[in-house]
């Protein structure tokens, strides 16, 4: 769907993209992600052609034309429109050539906003504005859609809302690019990651195997009445990566954690060391996150 190569952008004596490379296969829920400022919405501005690249290439849909669907951080809407006529506005602006009335009743159902589909918007919550700004997005059924921070300020319902939305489109087979710093939402519907650092792309990959490559399996261990000795011959091991996470709890990452399961287990019988619980997971896309980018 999308080919970067070598990216490059100057904005006067300032690189912010140094030779980009990455790769968007149809069908993705792209994660792309990196700390602020490092490129992530002058790469998305680049692929939506709304700003000029310096250099490299940008191969879209195999060199066939595609359309683009775009959410910024902060849509702006017409706040004495309608969610309706908002809508039929902007199936008009993308020249939509279907049934206007009934793709705009379809995107107001995907978005969940038909119950509101006749008040002015004017009057909406933050989380109802960014619903309709995907409504808009997604109008004109593009090929590629681009999300830049969709659930930025929003309460944990209105996340919710929009982290439903994109599943929905996921399962529709849409092709998705989401731009976001809240990364258990990332979690929750990508399948590849691209994590920006100093002007490329220092990791891309699926989810999954990132989180094995940088995190491997992961054992949580939860002790009860914890004693300095005790916190000193867990963190000292020397099968598995330890850390104290918090008061009691303790992350081991290990490439097997069976084994690490087994030996922390002979660990505690030995120490008479009491534990409330015990369980195998994988990291988190924060923990990768922060070892990618440092």
């Amino acid at each position: 769907m999308v080919k970067i190569r070598n990216l490059c952008k100057k904005y006067g004596n300032f690189p912010v993209l140094r030779g980009l490379s990455m790769d968007i296969n149809d069908g993705d829920v792209y994660g792309f992600l990196g700390r602020n400022g490092c490129g992530k919405t002058t790469t998305m501005n680049i692929i939506a052609d709304i700003i000029p690249k310096d250099s490299g290439e940008i191969v879209l849909g195999d060199g066939k034309p595609i359309t683009i669907g775009y959410l910024p951080e902060s849509p702006m809407i017409y706040g004495y429109m309608t969610a309706r006529e908002y809508l039929e506005y902007i199936a008009a602006c993308c020249k939509y050539s279907g049934d206007i009335p009934s793709r705009v009743n379809e995107v107001l159902d995907i978005v969940g906003l038909m119950p509101a589909a006749d008040r002015r918007s004017k009057g909406f919550s933050r989380g109802m504005t960014q619903r309709l700004g995907m409504g808009a997005a997604i109008i004109g059924k593009p090929d590629l859609l681009i999300f830049d921070e969709p659930t930025s300020a929003l309460d944990p319902q209105g996340r919710a809302e929009v982290i439903h939305i994109i599943n929905r489109l996921k399962s529709m087979g849409c092709t998705i690019v989401l731009s976001t710093h809240i990364l258990s939402d990332v979690e929750r519907v990508a399948n590849r990651i691209g994590i920006m650092n100093g002007g490329v792309l220092a990791e891309e990959g699926d989810l999954r195997e990132l989180l094995r490559k940088h995190g491997g399996d992961v054992v949580t261990l939860a002790v009860r009445g914890l004693t300095q000795e005790t916190k000193i011959k867990l963190l000292s091991v020397d099968f598995a990566r330890a850390e104290l996470t918090d008061e009691g709890i303790f992350r081991f990452g290990s490439d097997n954690a069976e084994e690490t399961m087994r030996r922390l287990t002979r660990l505690l019988a030995d120490g008479n060391i009491v534990a409330e619980s015990l369980s195998i997971g994988t990291a988190t896309l924060e923990e990768v996150f922060g070892k990618v980018v440092g």
